[in-house]
């Protein structure tokens, strides 16, 4: 005869023990952390390295069996190594805030929450803070999926020293927040500009009369209307509960998968371009002399030397001049020597040219 099963008690217990060899093995790994970091202190080497966990994260996912998913390994070793950085240097984080904003909760998913927070009232702010000091790294948004590009935190790599080192993506589910739950008596709905554009088709049918009045921030949107019933606020269901708001209407985006896409930044003197990790991305912005056929000589040496382009935008140079910025995204990084080689001539064919950063990518 079969031994019974284990019953739903003995599984527990079971659990239980699970649970404090993790713990124990978890404070092991902290251990092997500080003295990391003891080590890099006399080096004089940075605490973050961005590919350094990508190919931790990689080789884990490789090696996973299950049935734990893979996608949910990154967010766990993510909180994992957030925990043991913090016990080497606390790492400053800023991001446009307050609390409750999707910026916040990017700079979360990436880092992990062993963070010091460094939250800001808008892009500039951000951009302030890190190239300060005041921060080890910033948070902005880049790209909607909806919308296109966040124009303001592409002029800004324009005109500051910082670099990208890294990337994160989020799926963005706005919601019509209120102190009181109904619809009835909106005066104005409060929202970045990026998220009342995101959901332009369901304010159009649903609060037709209602104001549309951009704010800095969806939390911040958050923020007064708690202060106010008359209003109404797009925002994440964390801004809900940070400003103690009703949900009334969820998932209102026009676009179901509506994605935005965050670079975290650094200034370069402080934390070093990170090395090749096997899956990268390198972002530069250029422009050429205004004449036939710029644009496509321009081009040209990505294709001869066989680098995939990944994203291609414009912004107006502001010269009056009808003079363009060319902001690119490539596969691969410059030490890869396919990659720059073809950064050499594409160098050589612009008027000008910046590399805002190589960095790793999240490969699914």
């Amino acid at each position: 005869m079969s031994a019974a099963s284990p019953g739903l008690q003995d599984l527990r217990a079971e659990i239980d023990a699970v649970d404090r060899e993790l713990l124990a093995l978890l404070n092991r790994r902290a251990r092997l952390a500080v003295e990391v970091g003891e080590l890099k202190k006399r080096e004089g080497s940075p605490v973050f390295r961005p590919e350094r966990e990508a190919q931790v994260i990689d080789g884990l996912k490789a090696a996973n069996t299950g049935p734990l998913k893979s996608e949910s390994v990154a967010p766990i070793w993510r909180e994992v190594m957030s925990a043991c950085r913090a016990l080497e240097s606390p790492t400053r984080v800023a991001y446009l805030g307050p609390a409750g904003t999707f910026s916040e909760l990017a700079a979360l998913g990436y880092f992990g929450s062993s963070i010091v927070r460094v939250p800001g009232g808008s892009i500039d702010e951000v951009f302030r803070a890190t190239s300060a000091g005041a921060a080890d790294f910033g948070v902005v948004p880049v790209e909607n999926s909806t919308e296109g590009m966040v124009a303001r935190s592409l002029d800004l790599f324009l005109h500051t020293p910082l670099v990208i080192v890294g990337e994160t993506s989020l799926f963005v589910r706005h919601n019509l927040l209120r102190k009181v739950e109904r619809l009835e008596g909106i005066a104005a709905v409060l929202a970045h500009p990026q998220a009342l554009a995101q959901c332009h088709a369901w304010l159009s049918a649903h609060l037709p009369q209602a104001e549309r009045r951009p704010v800095a921030s969806n939390a911040e949107g958050a923020r007064q209307a708690a202060a106010d019933p008359a209003l109404a606020a797009i925002a994440s269901e964390r801004a809900a509960s940070e400003f103690g708001l009703h949900v009334l209407a969820p998932a209102i985006q026009d676009e179901a998968h509506n994605r935005t896409r965050f670079a975290i930044v650094a200034e370069p003197s402080r934390h070093p371009a990170p090395r090749p990790s096997g899956h990268d991305c390198t972002s530069l912005v250029v422009s050429v002399v205004n004449r036939p056929g710029a644009v496509h000589d321009m081009l040209v040496p990505l294709k001869n030397h066989g680098v995939s382009m990944t994203r291609f935008e414009s912004r107006p140079a502001r010269s009056g001049q009808w003079e363009y910025y060319f902001y690119i995204d490539i596969e691969g990084h410059p030490d890869e020597p396919r990659v720059g080689a073809a950064l050499a001539e594409l160098r050589a064919a612009c008027a000008f040219f910046k590399v805002l950063g190589s960095y790793p990518v999240d490969v699914h």
